[in-house]
């Protein structure tokens, strides 16, 4: 690879924005171009050529090209670029299902030369961090069952946005947002191997779901729930791992618009002491006030381009458990494959 990376986006409007602000941060990194087939977000690029079909991305001269586009249209991109022998780096999800990370797989398959990363930034984040950090070290004992919650107000007009349409996302709001939780409970807990679940559309007027309720199960017997809500008038993000020696849980996570609160770990030891409370431990709280999530993640992928390492996280394989489990969660409810579960 040349010293100097160049880069094309595709896909301009809020991730592309985001991923080109950590680019441009890069001294050996130069952003060339970008696509975007709604023109009037090329003039927040005024320092890159702007094109209206990503074809012309994948065909000029860069060396990587990051993907920031609705679902539909994410196994096409990142296929046709790994074949023209594009690094690539792509937003979650990973495609609408998994027969499309599958093709993708194989295109990674033939261009064993090309890097290919999914962007699950909640990895990064601090106090994921931290908690990884922790649950690893063995001070609380050994996990014996996580519980993560992700829920968010949909906002209105919320049924008409591309993001509530199956036929564009391949799924409602599990897809969209609570695969994150579903790759976290994956970080922290390995591979799960049963999976029991209910999804419904309880409000919105959609074709897909705003809430997703759902056992996991993995080999050595620990148990993950979930909620994934876009009915969660307040917005919440909480991750509880309870070990045989006490517990954490990582409370809010930063966002552009501090919407999910402060990002906090509270932790404590279990007490069964004469002369403690049971069952109110002392807690300790870690406070995070930053988020290094964008920036961590752009830079571990241009350390293996750079170095030409093997991807570590957010890999293909990372991307197709991660759509197994959603597309288990999905077929679990023969009720909601059915009828959509419809409650208005």
């Amino acid at each position: 690879m040349a010293d100097t990376l160049r880069v094309g986006l595709i896909g301009l409007g809020k991730m592309g924005g985001i991923r080109a602000r950590e680019l441009k941060q890069h001294p050996h990194v130069q952003l060339i171009c970008g696509a975007d087939p709604n023109q009037t977000a090329h003039a927040d690029f005024p320092d890159l050529t702007c094109f209206s079909d990503y074809s012309d991305v994948i065909q000029s001269e860069v060396d990587a090209v990051f993907i920031a586009m609705p679902n539909r249209f994410t196994a096409d991109a990142v296929i046709r670029s790994l074949d023209a022998g594009k690094h690539v780096f792509s937003e979650k999800p990973p495609g609408r299902n998994v027969a499309e990370i599958q093709a993708i797989r194989e295109a990674e398959q033939r261009n064993p030369q090309c890097k290919l990363m999914f962007g699950f930034n909640h990895r990064y984040h601090a106090g994921i961090r931290e908690a990884k950090r922790i649950v690893e070290s063995g001070r609380l004992g050994r996990v014996m069952w996580l519980r993560g919650i992700y829920g968010k107000s949909g906002g209105a007009g919320y049924e008409k946005q591309w993001r509530s349409s199956k036929e564009m996302c391949g799924g409602g709001i599990l897809l969209d947002q609570g695969i994150h939780m579903v790759d976290l409970l994956r970080f922290f807990c390995g591979e799960f191997e049963e999976v029991k679940s209910m999804c419904s559309t309880a409000y919105w007027d959609a074709d897909v779901e705003d809430n997703a309720f759902a056992l996991l199960r993995d080999d050595q017997g620990r148990i993950a729930m979930l909620h994934s809500s876009s009915t969660h008038w307040k917005h919440r993000f909480t991750l509880e791992i309870y070990m045989t020696d006490g517990y954490l849980s990582v409370n809010g996570i930063l966002s552009s618009t501090r919407s999910y609160g402060d990002e906090t770990i509270s932790m404590a030891r279990r007490r069964f002491d004469e002369g403690f409370a049971q069952g109110k431990p002392r807690e300790e709280i870690i406070y995070f006030d930053t988020d290094p999530s964008w920036e961590l993640e752009v830079a571990d992928f241009l350390k293996y381009v750079a170095e030409d390492l093997p991807v570590a996280t957010g890999t293909s394989h990372d991307a197709l458990r991660v759509l197994e489990l959603v597309e288990a969660i999905y077929k679990d409810d023969d009720s909601f494959q059915k009828t959509g579960n419809r409650q208005f």
